[in-house]
């Protein structure tokens, strides 16, 4: 199993439902097209180097590799692959829509909302997928994340990015309107001002 990718962007190809694509090339010519979140591709620009942690997917007529920036997005991935009727396309839906610490305090504080929001989670299995990701994410500060603040610092910037991503802004947009926000500051600040920049620039 590929468990990490280290190359080049010969292409990046944005997709629906949450997932988009990277065409990465490694030592000696080889490229290996690497499934992602819209998030993901913000972060990165052709013939740039990209660091990935790869989760490899084997169906029976498929080999298909998920890239995330993180091992904490990675193991939110498998975590919500292994909760019942979640298949790879919801599982990238989810956590584009939601960076791992929000969706670690969206299962802390049983937000059924915050899944809901997510195109294809209805109440049900919102309710039924928060029960089964208390017991499937490691949250060793489960009770820190139910009320800590909105998040901050890197976090937060990932939040902004996601959501951004999610209202249909191209990614060299993102990625430059996210990397001149400030360190510090709510989810919420930090989007507001994003979207005031964004409406100023256009």
């Amino acid at each position: 199993m590929i468990g990490s990718l280290r190359g080049i962007v010969l292409d990046r190809m944005p997709g629906a439902g949450g997932a988009a694509e990277l065409l990465v090339e490694i030592n000696g010519g080889v490229g290996y097209r690497v499934t992602v979140t819209p998030a993901v591709l913000a972060t990165v620009e052709l013939a740039g180097p990209v660091f990935l942690h790869i989760h490899s997917h084997v169906r029976e007529d498929a080999f298909v590799l998920y890239g995330f920036d993180t091992r904490e997005e990675r193991a939110c991935f498998e975590a919500l692959l292994g909760a019942h009727g979640v298949g790879p396309a919801l599982a990238m839906a989810i956590l584009a829509a939601l960076a791992p610490h929000a969706l670690q305090r969206a299962v802390a504080c049983d937000d059924v909302d915050a899944l809901t929001a997510v195109p294809g989670v209805g109440k049900k299995t919102a309710a039924r997928l928060l029960i089964e990701l208390k017991t499937r994410l490691d949250l060793p500060d489960l009770e820190l994340v139910a009320v800590g603040a909105g998040g901050n610092g890197n976090g937060a910037r990932a939040e902004v990015r996601a959501a951004l991503a999610g209202l249909g802004y191209g990614p060299d947009e993102v990625r430059d309107i996210v990397h001149a926000l400030p360190d510090d500051g709510s989810v919420e600040d930090l989007l507001k001002s994003a979207l005031k920049q964004l409406a100023g620039a256009r």
